[in-house]
């Protein structure tokens, strides 16, 4: 049974979900649906996947009732201005075949464009609640000055910031930022993109454990309170990264891991203060 995490909103968030990133849009809709018959229930695409279709077919054939599911879309780059937001949202909730969205993220800040008004761009987003089309509004990739201030300017806390976090970064910086206003983690490439699979450290408890060494480090994200929603093509691999719940790293097996982190030298992705891609 997956747990599930109560946002500043009051609503609830499976801690553990499935990740859409780079499943091409041919294949979206039957990678989805094997996901949905292992069980998972939280999905999560974005705009700039190119995917959304997909993911709206794939529930659309599942049978699965909407309010037992938690679907996640992304503000794409090219789309900051109020307007903007409005429309492609709508383009969103057609795409997935959805009356209503579980939680819709400012996927990038992007301080550097835009005049560097993403303030306008989270009244925007956060406002579309009010219509009840959208349950709840979040951000991705915000730094600790970006949080403060679209709070500052706002009084709106997003209830959730998904960041880059893995053992060879774990961001402790925004995490930090995130708890000190209640909002909740959620880590994308929680796997550092593979590049932490071969740890010696994580596949040595792994062996010790009878587990795989993505098993290891989703389950410390899990011990820590993030997120999760690990991606694969390959229906074992979703099995697998589904049963996390029958075992508990000790405080030693966490705080070996912890020991991993490389800090700013450990980051796969693009660093938010300077990621200015536009589509």
């Amino acid at each position: 049974m997956v747990p599930t995490i109560t946002l500043n909103d009051q609503t609830q968030i499976p801690q553990l979900g499935f990740g859409t990133y780079l499943v091409p849009p041919e294949q979206t809709a039957e990678i989805v649906d094997q996901a949905l018959q292992i069980g998972y229930r939280h999905i999560d695409t974005a705009q700039m996947y190119g995917n959304e279709e997909g993911v709206g077919a794939a529930i659309a054939a599942s049978g699965i009732a909407r309010e037992e599911l938690y679907v996640t879309s992304k503000l794409n780059t090219g789309d900051h201005r109020p307007d903007n937001v409005r429309r492609s949202f709508d383009e969103t909730l057609a795409k997935l075949g959805l009356e209503q969205l579980d939680l819709f993220l400012i996927h990038w800040p992007l301080p550097t464009l835009y005049g560097g008004d993403y303030v306008s761009t989270w009244k925007a987003v956060s406002g579309l609640v009010a219509d009840g089309r959208l349950r709840t509004a979040g951000v991705s990739n915000f730094q600790p000055d970006h949080l403060e201030r679209i709070i500052g300017e706002t009084g709106v806390v997003p209830a959730v910031n998904q960041i880059e976090v893995h053992p060879y970064f774990r961001n402790e910086e925004a995490r930090a930022a995130s708890a000190r206003h209640g909002i909740a983690v959620e880590a994308w490439g929680p796997l550092g993109q593979g590049n932490v699979l071969d740890d010696e450290v994580i596949a040595g408890i792994a062996a010790q454990r009878g587990r795989t060494s993505a098993q290891i480090i989703l389950r410390w994200h899990i011990q820590r309170g993030d997120i999760v929603f690990p991606k694969s093509m390959r229906r074992q691999r979703m099995q697998e990264n589904f049963q996390l719940f029958d075992f508990e790293l000790s405080a030693d097996e966490v705080k070996a891991i912890d020991a991993l982190d490389r800090g700013a030298e450990g980051r796969v992705g693009p660093h938010p203060d300077t990621f200015a891609y536009l589509p």
